[in-house]
C-alpha cells in the first residue's frame, strides 16, 4: 500500500495530510510525495511520522502531471495498491483505508473512492452529487445509498489497483489542471474497469461551492471558476473532453447552460472566452504549457 501524494506550496496543509496519514488503523508503506512549489517542505517530510518518500520538482507539471510522476513512484515501490491524495485533503478518520480496501475486496472492484466533504462543515460535499436527475450537497442523502456504482470524483483519496494504471494510462499531463480528473474517469468506463463511490467514508477538502451556478434550478447547473487561470483549463478541457468521448449529454447541457448563465448577467465578454476556450478544446489546440497562454 502507497500514497501518491502532489503539493504546491501548501506546508500546513502537507503537515495536516502526512499526520492524518500516519494515524491510519491499514499500515501504508511509503508516501511518494511530489513537491513543485516554491516552498520546500522538505523538513515536514523528513520529520513525519509517515514514511515520506520526498520527491523533489523544479518543473510545475501541474495536477495531472504531478500525480502522475508520484503514481510511477509509489508504483516503482511495489505496491498493489495507490492511494492518490491532494495536499489540501485528508482522511475523515482513521479507519478511511481499511474500509476503502474491505469495499474494495467485498465488490470485487479494482478502484474505490470515499465522499468529499466540507472541512467548515462535514454534514455537506465539497462538490455536488447528481441524484435522481437533481443536484445535492447534503451528504446524508448521498450517503445512504450506501455505494454508487460507476461515478466517483476523482482523484481525492482514490484508492486504485495498481494494475489499472497500465490498463488505462496516467493521468493526462496535457490537461494540466481541472478535467484530468473527469477523463481518467472516462477512460475507466471506456475500459469496462468497475468502480464506484463508497459513501460511508469521506475525506475533507475546501469545497467548490462558489463555483456553482444554477441555471435551471437545482435540475440544470454550470460550474464557473473563480480565476481566469482555472476558468480558460476548465473550459477547454471540458470542450476537449466533449469531443474526445462524444459526451452528446454534456455538450448539450454547456452550449445552453453558459451562454443563458452569462447572457443573465450581461457578461458578453465573459460568455466570448468561454467560447472561445470551449471551441479550442473542441478542435484539440491550445495545448501546451501555461506560460504559452499568458499564465
Amino acid at each position: 500500500m502507497a500514497v501518491a501524494a502532489v503539493t504546491f506550496d501548501r506546508p500546513d496543509d502537507v503537515q495536516t495530510l502526512l499526520e492524518a496519514l500516519a494515524r491510519q488503523d491499514h499500515p501504508i508503506a511509503s508516501v511518494a510525495l511530489v513537491d513543485s512549489g516554491t516552498q520546500d517542505v522538505s523538513a515536514l517530510a523528513e520529520q513525519s511520522s509517515a514514511p515520506v518518500n520526498y520527491i523533489r520538482s523544479a518543473t510545475n507539471l501541474g495536477g495531472a502531471g504531478g500525480f502522475s510522476l508520484a503514481i510511477l513512484s509509489a508504483m516503482a515501490s511495489g505496491a498493489e495498491w495507490i492511494w492518490i491524495m491532494d495536499d489540501d485533503a485528508h482522511p475523515e478518520d482513521t479507519a478511511v483505508l481499511s474500509k476503502l480496501l474491505e469495499s474494495a475486496h467485498l465488490r470485487n472492484l479494482d478502484v474505490v473512492v470515499p465522499l468529499i466533504v466540507a472541512p467548515t462543515d462535514s454534514t455537506r460535499l465539497s462538490f455536488p452529487f447528481r441524484i435522481q436527475g437533481r443536484t445535492t450537497h447534503d451528504r446524508d442523502q448521498v450517503e445512504n445509498l450506501g455505494f454508487i456504482p460507476d461515478i466517483a470524483q476523482f482523484f481525492n483519496g482514490a484508492l486504485i489497483r495498481a494494475d489499472v494504471f497500465f490498463r488505462v494510462g496516467l493521468p493526462d499531463l496535457r490537461l494540466f489542471i481541472r478535467g484530468d480528473e473527469t477523463d481518467f474517469m472516462l477512460r475507466l468506463r471506456r475500459a469496462g474497469i468497475p468502480f464506484g463511490t463508497v459513501t460511508t467514508v469521506a475525506l475533507s477538502h475546501p469545497p467548490g461551492w462558489a463555483e456553482v451556478q444554477h441555471v435551471i434550478g437545482d435540475r440544470l447547473h454550470v460550474l464557473v471558476p473563480e480565476t481566469p487561470f482555472k476558468r480558460f483549463y476548465f473550459f477547454r478541457n471540458r470542450g476537449h473532453l466533449t469531443r474526445r468521448y462524444i459526451r452528446v449529454r454534456s455538450f448539450v447541457a454547456d452550449v445552453v447552460g453558459y451562454p443563458v448563465y452569462y447572457v443573465r448577467r450581461g457578461d458578453i465578454r465573459g460568455l466570448a472566452s468561454w467560447a472561445r476556450a470551449y471551441a479550442a478544446g473542441m478542435r484539440g489546440r491550445s495545448f501546451g504549457p501555461p506560460s504559452d497562454f499568458g499564465f
